[in-house]
């Protein structure tokens, strides 16, 4: 059985621990550097950005962040989460790890009233956007999967960014991509 992380500094974090459980892994909250020694996976998940990456700080994690990322260990970030591992982040630009080579823009796909769920147009994935961040523009990434033509769910390396949230629905493929490693 293998140990995933999941921040658990703010935001959607107690349905990706379940979605994790879900797979027969173990889900592990974490809120300090030291709980990231010995997981297997880590996922950033969705909430406020600028409010996590203020707790981020708080806590010290960033550098312990950047090198179980570094160490090639699985990464998924959702929503809010994409916007922290992001290289560049605009309306309003704010800080970020950089670790997946993206640009995105905060809140693109509409305020929390416009919130919908979709499908993916290949594969028939199930979206939830709330708040959500659009991948306005990408480098070296692998997308898998898309919107109206346009990526939201993207690889790069053992970096999986989802633009949604897939822990609001009980489809697990994103959570299982995230233990799998890229061809």
């Amino acid at each position: 059985m293998r140990r995933l992380g999941v921040l658990a500094l703010q935001g959607a974090f107690a349905r990706h621990a379940q979605a994790i459980e879900a797979l027969g892994e173990r889900a592990q909250l974490v809120k300090t550097p030291a709980e990231l020694r010995d997981l297997d996976g880590l996922i950033l998940p969705g909430g406020e950005s600028s409010v996590q990456l203020q707790l981020i700080a708080r806590a010290g994690l960033e550098p312990a962040l950047l090198a179980f990322a570094r160490a090639g260990k699985p990464m998924l970030g959702t929503c809010a989460g994409l916007i922290l591992l992001a290289r560049q982040v605009q309306s309003p630009a704010q800080h970020s790890l950089g670790l997946l080579d993206v640009c995105v823009e905060r809140n693109a796909w509409g305020r929390q009233v416009h919130s919908f769920e979709a499908l993916a147009d290949e594969p028939a994935l199930p979206l939830v956007f709330i708040r959500a961040p659009r991948i306005v523009s990408h480098g070296e990434v692998e997308v898998l999967a898309r919107f109206r033509g346009e990526p939201v769910l993207v690889r790069q390396g053992n970096i999986l960014g989802a633009t949604f949230h897939p822990e609001l629905t009980t489809d697990l493929r994103v959570h299982r991509w995230l233990l799998e490693r890229p061809a």
